[in-house]
C-alpha cells in the first residue's frame, strides 16, 4: 500500500495554525473535504467522535486521527505539520508537530488497518520525523515529490523492513543516501 495513493497533494497543510486538538482536526478536515467534495463537518465530527475514545496522540510528536466515514469510495488522508506543537493529549505528553488523518469506508476494516500500520511504521524512524519538521524553504514546502524532496520513494512504497530496519536508520532522509 502506497500512502500516495489516498494523500492528495491539496490535503497537506504546511503550516497548521490551529492551537487547540479540535481547530487542528477543522483544519485538516476543511481542504480535505474540498478536494474530495465531502462535508467537512462530517470528517472533523468523525475525528472528534474517535478522539472521545482517547487520544490518537501516538508519541514522539505525531497523531494519526483517524475514523470511519459512511459512504466514502475509499481510503483519504490529510497531513499537517504545527512548526509551534499542540497540546493533543500524546501518550508521551509531549506536543505533536505531525499530523496524518486517515478517513476509511464504513466497511474496510483491511484496508484501513493497514494504512493505519503504514503510516505508523513510517512515522517511527526519527530521521524522517525530523526531516519533515526542519523543512523551511519555500522550494522544500510539503508536500514531498515522491522520489526527489522530502521522502525518498522507498518511504512511501517500500516493505516494512525497508522503512525501519537498519539501512533506513542510515540513510538521508532527504535523498535516501546512505
Amino acid at each position: 500500500m502506497k500512502i500516495v495513493e489516498f494523500l492528495q497533494p491539496m490535503a497537506v497543510v504546511d503550516d497548521i495554525s490551529g492551537q487547540t486538538g479540535p481547530a487542528v482536526l477543522a483544519e485538516l478536515s476543511r481542504p480535505l473535504a474540498a478536494a474530495r467534495k465531502v462535508d467537512p463537518q462530517r470528517l472533523l465530527e468523525t475525528l472528534l467522535e474517535r478522539e472521545k475514545l482517547g487520544s490518537t496522540g501516538i508519541g514522539d510528536g505525531v497523531a494519526i486521527p483517524h475514523g470511519k466515514v459512511p459512504g466514502l469510495p475509499g481510503l483519504m488522508a490529510s497531513f499537517g505539520r504545527s512548526r509551534a506543537g499542540v497540546d493533543f493529549k500524546a501518550i508521551d505528553g509531549k506536543p505533536t508537530h505531525l499530523f496524518f488523518t486517515l478517513f476509511a469506508p464504513e466497511n474496510s476494516a483491511g484496508a484501513h488497518l493497514k494504512a493505519l500500520a503504514r503510516i505508523s511504521r513510517i512515522f517511527k524512524n526519527p530521521a524522517f520525523r525530523e526531516s519533515i519538521l526542519m523543512k523551511r524553504r519555500r522550494d522544500e514546502r510539503l508536500p514531498p515529490r515522491v522520489g526527489r524532496g522530502l521522502v525518498p520513494r522507498r518511504q512511501f512504497s517500500a516493505s516494512p523492513s525497508e522503512t525501519t530496519g537498519p539501512t533506513a536508520a542510515r540513510s538521508d532522509p532527504t535523498t535516501g543516501a546512505p
